[in-house]
């Protein structure tokens, strides 16, 4: 779990210090559930410890509270649904192909000779973030709907950049909710 624990946090300090225009969201859900019956609200145990260092949980909960509160939500000791985040990581590369030299040009008459060129490829690598957001029916004990955001990495921001970050990729994943029909 230390190991584990090691590699979330990373892995979150990228997602959130990314560039708000990286974020990607989706989501699904489940057709069966009454959403406009949902409206009160409590998180998962696992939710309120995940392993990620503690003023940054406390930003995703409180920004998730936000978003909740702003869809008609409240918190409750008997909910509705009851919220899950898991955070998740994958380490990306690219390549980028640089070409120099080539063709250059032999004489009036006799149009155009072979010269010596070459390419470089250089690499990037970069860690790609994304935090779930589950929606979990409180009597079914289901996952009604799940929101997905998904960014790229600054490890240098701030902690006022991160907060924002934070507020920004939540509420771009709550765009999604409730789900279109």
């Amino acid at each position: 779990q230390s190991v584990m624990k090691k590699l979330l946090f990373p892995i979150f300090i990228l997602l959130i210090a990314a560039s708000c225009a990286t974020i990607k969201v989706s989501s699904d859900f489940d057709k069966s559930a009454q959403f406009p019956g949902y409206k009160t609200y409590a998180f998962t145990e696992e939710a309120m410890n995940l392993n990620i260092e503690e003023l940054n949980r406390k930003r995703l909960i409180t920004a998730i509270e936000n978003e909740l509160s702003l869809k008609g939500f409240t918190k409750a000791e008997k909910p509705d649904v009851v919220i899950d985040i898991k955070i998740s990581g994958e380490k990306k590369q690219t390549a980028t192909a640089t070409s120099t030299g080539g063709y250059y040009g032999y004489g009036y008459r006799y149009g155009w000779g072979g010269g010596m060129g070459t390419t470089t490829i250089n690499y990037d690598s970069y860690l790609e973030g994304t935090i779930f957001i589950n929606m979990i029916d409180a009597t079914k004990n289901e996952v009604v709907w799940q929101g997905r955001g998904v960014g790229t990495v600054d490890p240098g921001a701030s902690a006022s950049k991160r907060e924002k970050n934070i507020n920004y990729a939540v509420k771009q994943i709550f765009t999604k909710y409730p789900p279109k029909m």
